[in-house]
């Protein structure tokens, strides 16, 4: 993506279902789970770069023996940085007791962070602090083994205010507002009552605490816990946790909002937020590889026992499809296909822009992670250049000669890399005074490729803010003087926050709503749309009531999308360019039929999936109004 936007976290759980002697002998290694662990987070890199996490739990240690091991980095490089500590950690044992190396038992007693349950999670900051205290996993601590917690997970709640008052009114006092710890605690709180329960139970049968113990780790229902603690939870979520005896989980919202996805045989039980992840890790076919239901908890016990449980009823499956476009890695094989279909399916409104002239046009992409959109647009370009070929050779079959035959044959389509992003020049921008003109250079421009008499088409992954474009980009590609510059998004416009992941919480800052304001004084009608929107999503906010409407649709409902595309073409282009420039967005229709399993396009169209999603874009509204930078959630 050509302009800074916020990705996703990832998690990664793993469960050895063999003794780590069985891994030692089979892999060389009792060390199998952290290399494994080490490979599906880096894998996932490309979710988080704020910061990385890892946690073990060792099964069957005695008392005084430490079970559960924990380290988090915020550090340039968190992921490498996390297991360099793991790794001098064990060095420095291993150099005190070198004998451990020849017992697994003793590996296991002394050797911190092996274990055979694991979690781990890359973050990148939606909001707030990015401090070592806001990495995840997060540990709820307790000397009753089983009352351990430990929960990362990929995830925004839209009531985050209040999930901190039900925990409040349950007698709590959390130590912040923030959605994570309102999760870990109001799951903690459920895990007490259950295990309060259960020793009650066990004491009337005349079990002491001690005998107790075991019972409990037994008898302990995980999913009547999750049922009781996400009652409540508006929001997309996947959330991963272990307990301390050795009980572990992953559960996703009901409307599959954020992406979960499985993988289990007689050795192993993997989770983690892209299917590639595991499939590389483990050397695992794509049909191996399973996507948890909406709605859905996975519960590996302690024995070891694997259960798929329903928390919550499944709603309408939003997926997101911003996942599609953007945020996983494309080496999943359906996102490569859907990636390269989005290309393909804008190809007709590219032809019409360029008047069918794909001679004179060159294409291009903007680095890097819109070059599978662009094969695909690509590949419809070279459909059309065949359909005029065989036209050419028709018409003039009559009088066709060898030569000219040659040369109907031998005409290409023009591909070039057009942008090359210089990623170090951006640490330079810090001057206010100077910054626009060093943000007109973050990207190097390929010159000697394109004519006065060319159409320029360069494709992006989305157009969010459109800073970077006016600033730089468009700027960089005018130097190269075409005829005409066409900027294609695969995404659709983008019109709404998001607030189920990405932290797009402005309204302000979308250049389509830009574009709409932009419109509205234009034809007279500003003040009074804006009047009437606001007033009615006051409304909703004073009242506190949950709503199914999004009022700020009526910003919009005026214009035809192509108008709102022109006019955001014309504010991208800033008086200086001197090429014509034109804008083309992906439509809604066409982003579903390439991506028709994951259909969640709230930032797009405003149907957001939940009602707290509706309660956050009428705030949104309000804070613009009103001229507040305050966040909506």
């Amino acid at each position: 993506m050509s302009e800074l936007i916020k990705h996703e976290c990832g998690i990664a759980t793993l469960r050895l279902l063999k003794p780590l002697s069985f891994y030692q002998k089979k892999y060389g290694s009792a060390f199998y789970g952290i290399n494994k662990m080490y490979l599906m987070l880096e894998k996932q890199h490309n979710r988080g770069q704020d910061g990385a996490g890892f946690a073990s739990v060792k099964l069957d240690m005695e008392p005084g023996n430490r079970y559960i091991s924990r380290v988090r980095s915020n550090e340039a490089q968190p992921i490498q940085d996390i297991f360099a500590k793991i790794n001098e950690r064990i060095n420095a044992e291993v150099e005190l007791h070198p004998e451990i190396l020849e017992d697994i038992d003793s590996q296991k007693k002394n050797l911190p962070y092996l274990g055979e349950v694991y979690l781990g999670h890359v973050r990148y900051g939606t909001f707030g602090k990015n401090g070592i205290e806001s990495v995840h996993p997060f540990l709820r601590q307790n000397n009753w083994m089983h009352r351990n917690l430990i929960v990362a997970g990929n995830f925004n709640m839209t009531n985050v205010n209040e999930l901190f008052q039900n925990l409040v009114e349950l007698g709590q006092h959390p130590k912040e507002k923030a959605d994570t710890v309102t999760v870990m605690e109001k799951i903690g709180h459920f895990l007490d009552s259950e295990v309060g329960k259960l020793y009650k139970k066990l004491k009337e049968k005349g079990y002491n605490k001690k005998e107790a113990s075991p019972h409990i780790v037994e008898q302990l229902k995980i999913h009547k816990i999750l049922k009781k603690s996400s009652k409540d939870w508006d929001g997309g979520y996947v959330i991963a946790g272990m307990l301390g005896h050795g009980d572990s989980f992953v559960l996703r919202d009901p409307n599959g909002i954020r992406p979960a996805y499985y993988y289990k045989d007689d050795e192993v039980v993997v989770v983690a937020s892209e299917r590639p992840v595991i499939q590389t890790a483990f050397n695992v076919d794509y049909e191996d590889v399973h996507e948890l239901e909406p709605g859905q908890a996975i519960i590996t016990k302690k024995d070891g026992s694997v259960h798929f449980k329903t928390i919550l009823e499944p709603g309408v499956r939003k997926a997101c499809s911003f996942e599609r476009i953007y945020f996983s890695r494309g080496s999943d094989a359906e996102i490569y296909k859907e990636r390269k279909k989005l290309g393909r399916l804008l190809m007709p409104e590219v032809l019409s822009a360029i008047d069918y002239d794909t001679m004179n046009s060159v294409f291009s992409y903007i680095p890097n992670t819109a070059e599978t959109s662009f094969y695909g647009m690509v590949e419809a370009a070279q459909d059309e250049l065949n359909r005029q070929k065989n036209e050419a050779i028709l018409k003039e079959k009559e009088n066709l000669t060898d030569e000219r035959l040659s040369d109907i044959l031998s005409l290409r389509l023009r591909t070039e890399k057009i942008a090359v992003k210089d990623v170090k020049l951006r640490t330079f921008i810090t001057q206010d005074s100077s910054r626009d003109d060093l943000v007109a250079h973050v990207y190097d421009v390929t010159y000697g490729v394109v004519k006065p008499t060319d159409n320029l088409v360069v494709i992006d992954d989305s157009i969010v803010r459109g800073t970077t474009l006016k600033k730089s980009i468009l700027k960089m590609l005018d130097r190269l003087s075409p005829k005409k510059i066409i900027i294609v998004s695969s995404a659709p416009q983008i019109r709404y926050p998001d607030c189920y992941g990405i932290d797009m919480a402005n309204l302000e800052d979308f250049i389509a709503f830009q574009a709409a304001v932009s419109l509205l004084k234009e034809h007279g009608i500003y003040h009074d749309t804006m009047d009437a929107v606001y007033q009615k999503c006051k409304q909703q906010i004073e009242q506190a009531t949950k709503t199914d409407k999004n009022y700020v649709k009526a910003v919009y409902n005026p214009f035809t999308y192509e108008e709102v595309s022109e006019r955001i073409a014309q504010l991208l282009s800033h008086e200086s360019i001197t090429s014509e420039v034109k804008v083309i967005y992906q439509t809604v229709e066409k982003l579903h039929e390439a991506c028709p399993k994951n259909l969640g396009d709230w930032y797009f169209t405003g149907d957001y999936p939940t009602k707290g999603g509706n309660k956050v874009v009428n705030k949104a509204f309000m804070n613009f109004y009103e001229g507040k930078k305050d966040r909506a959630y």
